[in-house]
C-alpha cells in the first residue's frame, strides 16, 4: 500500500480443496484474495496416495487420482467463471493434506481452507486435520465459513493482545489496504484475570485499564505511522470473554486477523481456547498469523 514502510509481504494464495461446499467457498475467497494481491491462485487436492499405497490396490489409487484431477478441473473452471482475471494453477498432491499445504505455501504464502470439509480433509476445522494445519502453520492460514448473505462492510478487524502483536496488526493493515477498507484494532482485557477473583479498589481497576489502553495505543500509533493512508480505529474493551467480544465485532468485518497463539503445557502445537472459539464462531473469515516467540505465552 502506498505509504507503507513496515508491512509484511503478502505472498501466494494456496487453497486446499476436497469436494465440500466449504472448500469451494474457500476457493472463491482465495481467488478474490489472489486478485487483490496480484498473485496466482494455487489449488491443491491432497490425495494422500503415498500413505495409502501400502494397503490399497494400484487400481484404487488411480481412481483416487482421477477423482482428484476431475475435482481440480471443475473447481478451477468455477473459479475462472467467477473471477476470470485470476491466474489458476492446480496440483494433485500425493502426500497428506497438512504437509502438502504447508509445503505449497513456502515461507510467505497464505493457506486458505474451509471451516468444514469431507473426504481427504476429514471435516477440517471440526476434526483433527484442520486444527493441526492451523496450529502447526508457519505462514498465515485463513479459515473461510460457508457462504452467507452478508455484504461487504469495508472493515478489517484485528484482535490485539499486547505490543507483541504488532505483526498481527501489520498483516491486518496490509489486508485493509488491499481492500481499501478501514482497520479496527481491538484489545480485550479481563479485570478478573488482571487482579484475581476479588476486585479490591476502583482505583486499581482504573490503573489496570490505563495499562491496557497504553498497550493498544503503542501498537495503533506505530500502525498509523507505517500506514498513513489507512483509517485506524483502536478500542480497548473490558470483558470476561475476549472471544465473545471479537465474535460480535466480526459481524461488522470482512476479515478478522488474530495471532495463532499456541496454548502452553501441551505436547505438540495446539490452538488456544480463544483462537479455537473464533475459528468456529466468527461471522467472517479468520486469518491466523503465526507467532515466532521463544515462549508462547497465555492464550488470552
Amino acid at each position: 500500500m502506498e505509504g507503507n514502510t513496515g508491512g509484511p509481504e503478502l505472498g501466494s494464495v494456496v487453497v486446499g480443496i476436497d469436494g465440500s461446499e466449504s472448500a469451494e467457498q474457500a476457493a472463491f475467497w482465495g481467488a478474490a484474495e489472489a486478485v487483490r494481491r496480484d498473485v496466482p491462485l494455487h489449488l491443491i487436492y491432497a490425495a494422500d496416495t503415498e500413505g495409502r499405497a501400502l494397503y490399497i490396490s494400484a487400481q484404487s489409487i488411480e481412481r483416487v487420482r482421477q477423482a482428484g484431477r476431475a475435482l481440480l478441473d471443475s473447481t478451477a473452471a468455477a473459479v475462472q467463471e467467477r473471477h476470470p482475471e485470476v491466474r489458476v494453477t492446480a496440483e494433485l498432491g500425493r502426500g497428506a493434506p497438512v504437509p502438502s499445504l504447508h509445503r505449497a505455501a513456502g515461507i510467505r504464502g497464505t493457506v486458505v481452507i474451509g471451516n468444514r470439509g469431507l473426504g481427504g480433509f476429514g471435516s477440517l476445522m471440526l476434526g483433527s486435520v484442520g486444527l493441526k494445519l492451523a496450529a502447526a502453520a508457519t505462514t498465515p492460514v485463513v479459515i473461510v465459513r460457508e457462504a452467507d448473505d452478508k455484504s461487504e462492510t469495508g472493515n478489517v478487524l484485528a484482535g490485539i493482545r499486547d505490543e507483541h502483536d504488532l505483526d498481527v496488526a501489520r498483516y491486518a493493515a496490509r489486508e485493509a489496504g488491499l481492500r481499501k477498507a478501514s482497520l479496527r484494532l481491538v484489545h480485550v482485557w479481563n479485570v478478573l484475570q488482571s487482579v484475581g477473583n476479588v476486585v479490591t479498589m476502583l482505583d486499581d481497576v482504573d490503573e489496570i485499564a490505563g495499562r491496557h489502553v497504553h498497550r493498544l495505543m503503542a501498537v495503533s500509533d506505530l500502525i498509523r505511522d507505517e500506514f498513513p493512508d489507512l483509517t485506524v480505529q483502536a478500542d480497548a474493551e473490558k470483558s470476561v470473554s475476549p472471544a465473545g467480544v471479537l465474535v460480535q465485532a466480526s459481524n461488522h468485518a470482512d476479515l478478522l486477523v488474530v495471532g495463532g497463539r499456541r496454548s502452553p503445557g501441551y505436547i505438540g502445537p495446539t490452538l488456544g481456547r480463544v483462537t479455537h472459539s473464533l475459528i468456529h464462531h466468527a461471522h467472517c473469515p479468520v486469518q491466523l498469523i503465526p507467532r515466532h516467540e521463544a515462549t508462547h505465552g497465555g492464550d488470552e
